[in-house]
């Protein structure tokens, strides 16, 4: 269903399309498709919903997005099974992320009260300068598929709580989980044309986004070739925008560092969601001396994943999300071997009993070198490949030379160096001994062609205001 101006719909021609479950191949519903007059018509609604919603004040606005939180905590598991069901990771994964996407709408609940001002020193007796910040209007959205709740919740809350009236496009193959959430918005109370939810042909979508005037704030989470055309579509119209792009996340383990804890550090950066996430590592530095004792541990722990449908609470590593993913991980597994990489871990299909997705060993390729594939591309699965170096200053420039700067991760216990390597990494969110340097109250976002602008944290709703500067003469 799409929810248009307060209104639940099906499309007007009647399209629909599937969505099926990663790990079994069910299906498990055909959802409206709409076209581009119905996206036109959800921008419309949200265009004359904005002047009401804009005005009323932040307390009001924070109370219904207090409910909207409650209402996904009250119904975690089934959410959490919606999550697991359309996209594959598994079970417990999937409360996690319940927990994180009913935190950042309560986050930003709060943030809507406290959207200040500024009062500037003036020039002269005779005037009063100041700055006010106002919400930027319609914001477009456009959420993937690999966290189909939070990535929608990061987005819509900081401009709902700004003042901004929104218009959702979620991932085809993840629907679900929007809709549920459009669900809890309309239960909530939110005024019609506040928030509306569009589902269909990314293309066409899109375009209807970037090219229509009254959209004036795009953001999206996705691809960087993706990203790329929706911000040179978005130029016409001159619209505001953040990107929040492709990783390739280097996790780097000096000589003096704790081998077990950066072995588990790597399992939980490498294998949660299979490797489908855009800060998960992709490069594995280790210093020469500790690489065999690194390499090893590190295959031990990750042949002894379970990998098995999500709806399981013991599996640990679910299916990719379709065969696409499939063979790309496959095709990067196989030119590693190409250029000399080991296997040492994995390296192969799997068909778990009774299932029919698209199952992949979790994977550890040891004498990786950058003559990879995966030594420069995303691969977007269960991957690990371990390349070694002998000196801080050998390993920064090779853990820096990528287009890319979302997220880096380093363990070492010489306090000196870790100051050093917070400096010199050119990433947006580094990890020193951490495999999880992400939280609500933190700014999230990249560098260089990792993306535009932060989400979480008091930045996130930044994004969504403008700043108008007034001087008074008096």
């Amino acid at each position: 269903m799409l929810y248009i101006n307060g209104e639940w719909k099906r499309s007007n021609t009647g399209e629909t399309l599937a969505v099926f479950n990663p790990a079994t191949g069910e299906k498990l519903a055909d959802v409206a498709s709409c076209n581009r007059e119905e996206v036109k018509e959800a921008i419309e609604a949200a265009h004359n919903a904005y002047q009401l919603w804009k005005n009323t004040i932040g307390l009001e606005r924070a109370e219904l997005l207090k409910i909207v939180a409650n209402l996904i905590r009250e119904n975690s598991e089934e959410i959490a099974k919606t999550i697991t069901r359309e996209m594959g990771k598994p079970i417990n994964e999937a409360r996690r992320e319940i927990i994180s996407g009913s935190n950042y709408i309560e986050w930003f609940a709060e943030e809507a009260k406290r959207i200040y001002g500024e009062t500037i020193p003036a020039p002269s007796a005779d005037k009063h300068l100041m700055l006010i910040d106002q919400p930027v209007g319609v914001i477009a959205a456009i959420t993937p598929w690999n966290f189909p709740l939070s990535m929608i919740t990061r987005k819509i809350a900081p401009a709902l709580a700004a003042g901004c009236t929104v218009i959702l496009k979620p991932a085809p193959s993840t629907p679900l989980t929007a809709i549920k959430v459009f669900e809890y918005i309309h239960k909530a109370g939110f005024p019609k044309g506040v928030a509306n939810l569009v589902i269909g042909p990314a293309e066409e979508i899109g375009a209807e986004f970037t090219n229509n005037p009254l959209v004036r704030k795009l953001t999206f989470t996705g691809s960087t070739a993706v990203g790329k055309k929706l911000m040179r579509d978005s130029a016409d119209t001159v619209k505001k925008i953040s990107m929040e792009l492709g990783g390739h996340a280097p996790f780097i383990v000096f000589e003096d560092a704790d081998i077990e804890a950066a072995v588990n550090g790597a399992i939980s950066t490498k294998f949660v969601n299979n490797g489908q996430t855009c800060i998960c590592t992709n490069r594995v530095y280790v210093a020469e001396q500790i690489a065999e004792e690194f390499g090893k541990r590190l295959a031990e722990k990750a042949a002894q994943l379970k990998v098995g449908n999500g709806m399981d609470d013991d599996t640990q590593v679910g299916p990719l999300i379709n065969e696409q993913a499939l063979n790309k991980v496959k095709s990067h597994v196989e030119d590693a071997i190409v250029h000399d990489g080991q296997i040492i871990c994995g390296g192969e299909t799997l068909e778990p009993p009774g299932l029919n997705g698209c199952f992949y060993k979790p994977t550890v390729i040891n004498h990786a070198n950058e003559k990879m594939k995966i030594a420069t591309e995303e691969t977007f699965g269960p991957i690990v490949p371990l390349f070694t170096f002998n000196s801080e200053e050998e390993v920064i420039k090779r853990a820096n030379n990528s287009n890319y700067g979302l997220a880096a991760y380093c363990y070492t216990s010489n306090l000196g160096r870790a100051m050093r390597m917070m400096k010199e990494l050119q990433y947006g969110i580094i990890g020193i001994n951490d495999p999880a340097p992400i939280a609500t109250q933190s700014p999230f976002g990249g560098l260089k062609e990792s993306g535009i602008g932060k989400e979480g944290g008091k930045q996130g709703i930044q994004e969504f205001l403008e700043k108008k500067f007034i001087s008074i003469q008096i």
